[in-house]
């Protein structure tokens, strides 16, 4: 296939080599899990099981009657032991269910739809939805929702983001390696749902293993390979669509505006285990690296386990650890606890030395435009610093601040180390609420 590429994009280290060719490893669950009430994109959920109940492995816990929701299930069997605000990754404290694992992986009984070949999309989307199914490449946008665009958009083809640009993150290439029949067969559920005929899979070059893997799964299937050149953020829907299909998404647009739908290759292996196997969304695959770790792994580990569970089975040395981040180093969330848990977003998590972190004193903007030059949306980061320093939040408006996807590759190629990308979080937090 042809390669179009995409404007703008930095190359930071990858630092992949660490746990790209490190097989999975299924890791026992902890005594005690914390699974947050919140892990998508929407409405926070309401607990539908109460202290001292026992719950089963897959049994939903928590659901909501918002229309941007996704249940959640247990990860193991157990008791609940208490329900209460605790860490949370992505924003300080959320109500989570604590639940005591017993060791004894008694599952619930669960649905499935083994020739899901014959049933209509409406019945596929309902059951991805209540296996809690949501986009794993991080965004956690519910995907029964996704998957149901307008009536008026003319769906033509469906691209499966294998990027994983981000640095240091291994999950979805091992994933690629070692498990491509069950993204296959996930996509040909996908392709059902949308009622569309072509599908590509978009893999920067620096994976040739994972390559070689999907090309072989997809043989007789129609389904496309797209190697793509290795440039971060490519794995942003814009970036992958425009690199891949040479089409631009409209400003204040989704990609079903331009006839595309796009989904991680591990959320298509999500959704053939939810409806041919029955199994909800209750595992990740995780990778944890960092100098900080002594021994880097891609580890399958319950959604709900707390950090400091990961770091001591894979060995940290804590006291050479400048910065815990969940996710890749670009746009992952710097933790202030080893006690939050693992959620359904979490690909990855990186125990980073200074040496890593590279701590910088910031200087005054020389107007050299190299972040123009590299932000993928084609904006003008340094305006966005500029006004958010003088508090002018009306004017950030004007310099479309919220078609911004917060990739940080303007902060990584500013030579003056202007905290960008913070700036740009600002900005948007009071644009949200002014509208309020």
């Amino acid at each position: 296939m042809k390669f179009f590429g995409f404007r703008g994009g930095v190359h930071p280290p990858e630092n992949k080599i660490q746990t790209e060719n490190m097989a999975v490893e299924e890791v026992k669950a902890p005594k005690m899990l914390y699974v947050a009430l919140l892990q998508h994109i929407g409405a926070p959920l309401d607990p539908i099981v109460a202290v001292g109940d026992r719950v089963l492995k897959g049994q939903k816990i928590a659901d909501s009657q918002a229309f941007m929701s996704s249940p959640i299930h247990s990860p193991v069997s157990g008791t609940v032991k208490r329900i209460e605000d605790h860490v949370f990754p992505l924003m300080g404290r959320i109500k989570t269910v604590i639940i005591e694992n017993d060791e004894q992986e008694t599952w619930a009984e669960l649905s499935k739809i083994e020739k899901w070949e014959n049933v209509d999309r409406r019945t596929l989307l309902t059951m991805i939805r209540e296996k809690g199914i949501v986009g794993i490449g991080g965004a956690s946008f519910p995907t029964h929702i996704k998957l149901d665009p307008p009536a008026d958009a003319k769906i033509d083809t469906l691209l499966l983001n294998g990027a994983e640009c981000e640095p240091y993150l291994n999950s979805d290439n091992r994933l690629m390696i070692e498990n491509p029949e069950k993204i296959v067969n996930g996509i040909k559920i996908i392709k059902k749902i949308l009622g569309v005929n072509r599908a590509i899979i978009g893999i920067e070059e620096n994976k040739p293993e994972a390559i070689a893997s999907m090309r072989k799964a997809v043989e007789g299937t129609g389904i496309e390979i797209a190697p793509l050149k290795t440039k971060y953020p490519q794995g942003g829907e814009k970036q992958l669509i425009k690199a891949v299909l040479d089409r631009q998404v409209p400003s204040g647009k989704l990609p079903s505006a331009v006839g595309v739908v796009v989904q991680n290759t591990g959320t298509a292996a999500a959704i053939y285990d939810s409806i041919v196997n029955g199994i909800p969304l209750i595992e990740k695959v995780v990778t944890v690296s960092g100098k900080g770790i002594i021994n880097p792994k891609n580890i399958k580990i319950a959604i709900g386990t707390p950090f400091s569970y990961l770091l001591d089975y894979c060995g940290v040395n804590r006291e050479v650890v400048d910065k815990l981040v969940m996710g890749g180093p670009m746009m992952g969330m710097a933790q202030f606890s080893e006690e939050a848990p693992v959620i359904k977003g979490t690909s990855g998590l990186l125990a980073l030395t200074k040496e890593e972190t590279n701590p910088y004193k910031t200087r005054a903007c020389i107007g050299c435009g190299k972040c123009v030059e590299a932000c993928p949306m084609g904006l003008e980061p340094l305006m966005f610093a500029r006004l958010a320093a003088f508090e002018q939040w009306e004017q950030l408006k004007e310099y479309s601040l919220m078609d911004c996807i917060e990739c940080g590759s303007c902060a990584y190629i500013c030579p003056a180390n202007r905290p960008l990308t913070e700036a740009i979080k600002i900005g948007k937090s009071k644009l949200r609420a002014m509208k309020k």
